[in-house]
């Protein structure tokens, strides 16, 4: 909302021609009053001259104001409609989401005192798209070059026995986390500005193929993982390897919360939904908003994970319009997709 101590175009033309049109008014009153002040002198009886004043004002005053106001009104009406254009464009834009991409301000019908300005701001917007996208594709090109060396380095490992070989193995996987998250981002970032198109998605499907890949991995981790389809969920439009990748992300993240022994569950309730239960002690609203940001560590519970997680999951839900919440009675994390 703009503040009345904000400059306005429109309130200075208003005030401008208000007193423009107010001036014209009593300087034509007073130049026809000077016109017939010698005649009005001329009058010694107190009748005729108040006879003289009212003729004055119902043949003067009263026209002049009956031309005025309209005047003032149509001008109100004239100013309201050559800023209309602008109101319009300032619509669009604040209409535009924070990950939508290819921003212009569309001056097609905006004046062309205006044009300048609004060419200025494109040239801008340009200049920041195109240097995102070359951190994007830088994020990722780094990404992808680090992929050869880090297998290189774990093939040698294999040959290798004892508790610093296991442990270097440890690092160079959590490293190997971490580049797959980061090229994951970069993907992402990537296929959004593409307008890439989707796939037809049933999530019971991802669910269980997800569960299938991850299950060796938790049984090996002490944990227990199951699928818990109270109704089979509805289709929707989304990219298939990135659901499967936010899935896979809050799987991993349930394990390391989770209790030695216990079980990490993945409900479907029939909603356009996925619920990932763990024994941990939950996250609340507050936490998971700070968790989801990329400067933040993702794995609240342990220093093992690669600190995207969450960050990436948000990113995936974002990209399908959805969004990640938690519910910290039950211990779970919840992807609503909201289709």
């Amino acid at each position: 909302m703009m503040d009345r101590d904000t400059p306005s175009i429109f309130r200075s033309l208003a005030r401008g021609l208000a007193i423009v049109v107010s001036g014209g008014t009593i300087l034509l009153l007073t130049a026809v009053l000077l016109e017939y002040w010698s005649s009005f002198a001329a009058m010694p009886a107190p009748d005729a001259l108040r006879a003289a004043l009212r003729e004055m004002a119902e043949h003067v005053v009263l026209p002049v104001l009956a031309l005025v106001i309209p005047m003032m009104l149509a001008m109100h009406f004239v100013m309201r409609r050559a800023l209309q254009p602008l109101a319009e464009a300032t619509d669009r834009l604040n209409a535009v989401s924070g990950q939508d991409r290819n921003i212009r301000v569309d001056d097609a019908h905006l004046p062309a005192e205006i044009l300048p300005f609004t060419q200025a701001v494109n040239t801008m917007l340009g200049r920041l798209e195109q240097s995102a996208a070359q951190q994007e594709a830088f994020a990722a090109d780094v990404a992808h070059e680090l992929r050869t060396p880090l297998a290189a380095m774990m093939l040698e490992l294999d040959g290798m026995q004892g508790p610093e070989a296991a442990r270097l193995k440890g690092d160079v996987a959590a490293m190997r986390r971490l580049i797959d998250q980061l090229m994951l981002l970069a993907q992402m970032d990537a296929q959004e500005a593409a307008a890439t198109a989707t796939d037809d998605v049933d999530l019971a499907e991802i669910a269980s193929d997800i569960i299938a890949r991850t299950a060796p991995v938790v049984i090996a981790a002490g944990r227990m993982i199951e699928l818990v389809c109270e109704e089979r969920p509805a289709r929707l439009r989304g990219r298939r390897e990135a659901i499967g990748a936010a899935l896979r992300n809050l799987i991993d993240n349930a394990v390391r919360v989770t209790p030695a022994a216990g079980t990490v569950r993945v409900i479907l309730d029939g909603s356009a939904s996925i619920r990932v239960a763990d024994g941990g002690p939950g996250l609340s609203p507050v936490q998971l908003e700070q968790l989801v940001r990329r400067s933040a560590r993702a794995d609240h519970a342990s220093p093992d994970g690669a600190g995207l997680g969450l960050a990436i999951v948000q990113r995936i839900m974002q990209v399908h319009g959805g969004t990640i919440r938690t519910d910290p009675s039950s211990s779970s994390l919840i992807l609503d997709f909201h289709q």
